[in-house]
């Protein structure tokens, strides 16, 4: 199970800066995934672009692909850019979420929320004016939310404290990096935790995954960003994790190779392994929670056992 992946990504079709460096190699990034048991992988949503991209691969890759449709904080600057108007763009974001909920492509709302870590892109006014924007559609839709969160717990508690009672299914915190008392808050809250090789950087963060309770805690990669390096924190409980495939340089690409600094779903056995290492309990009881855990917020076309 792979809660957080960003398959839209041009690097996963071989373009790197909007040069193509090798073949499109997609299906063979997904495959290897299902090879060591990654079964459904929800696809990331960040703006209105790119949800429809990820329907479309949800649509591609029925029962194995879905989709999150949402717009990054970010990105919320786009709404007040766009040719009609931010209430022409709410207006097709929430036809977007409601037709593909209704075909089954689309399990979440998000990726939304805020980060006060990247001012530059998007000011604060027009992240906290969208995001609750968007919580009001999520409500409108009934989708559990998929929420991001940097530097600004604050203002994302305030806001989701008065909205998550109108979602039963809640939703889930992905890419997780904030501190203990903050993680401690957002589950008394009824929210989920996700966990990738971000969340697992310093020794400060190996002690929040520690203490995530394992019926809040989903595991992700969140690719090709945040892979797990030997210089994090988290190394140090992967010494005797399996092997990954071999990676190479984009320029020496060959089929069946990984690319160095692309993380691939292929990598989730990994946060596995490291979060199983931390708990100290064993790396099937990780899987079995955090499958368990995803099916039963967002469905990914299973039912609880």
């Amino acid at each position: 199970m792979l809660i957080g992946i960003n398959l839209s990504d041009p690097v996963f079709r071989g373009r790197y800066h909007g040069t193509q460096r090798h073949d499109d190699d997609l299906e063979d990034v997904i495959q290897r995934a299902l090879d060591v048991g990654c079964k459904k992988f929800m696809v990331t949503g960040s703006d209105l672009k790119e949800s429809q991209h990820a329907i479309d691969i949800a649509r591609a890759y029925p029962g194995v692909c879905y989709a999150t449709v949402g717009v990054h904080p970010c990105s919320a600057k786009h709404f007040d850019e766009h040719p009609e108007g931010p209430s022409a763009m709410l207006l097709a974001l929430g036809d977007l979420a409601k037709k593909a909920k209704e075909s089954g492509e689309a399990v979440a709302f998000g990726e939304i929320g805020l980060d006060y870590d990247r001012l530059f892109l998007t000011p604060k006014d027009q992240q906290l004016k969208y995001f609750e924007a968007q919580l009001e559609l999520a409500i409108e839709v009934q989708l559990p939310l998929f929420l991001h969160s940097r530097a600004a717990s604050e203002d994302f508690e305030r806001l989701l404290g008065a909205k998550l009672p109108q979602l039963p299914k809640k939703g889930l915190v992905h890419s997780f990096t904030g501190t203990l008392e903050e993680m401690k808050r957002m589950v008394e809250m009824g929210l989920d935790i996700g966990v990738n090789g971000c969340s697992m950087k310093t020794d400060e963060n190996i002690e929040v995954v520690r203490e995530i309770p394992l019926e809040h805690l989903q595991i992700e990669t969140d690719g090709p960003w945040c892979e797990m390096r030997p210089s994090h924190a988290s190394s140090k409980f992967l010494k005797d994790a399996p092997p990954l495939p071999k990676a190479v340089k984009k320029e020496k690409w060959a089929k069946g190779f990984m690319v160095k600094g692309r993380n691939e779903p292929v990598t989730i056995p990994h946060v596995a392994y490291a979060i199983a290492q931390i708990k100290g309990i064993t790396v099937e009881e990780v899987c079995k929670a955090t499958w368990h855990n995803s099916i039963k917020m967002f469905g990914l076309g299973e039912k609880i056992e």
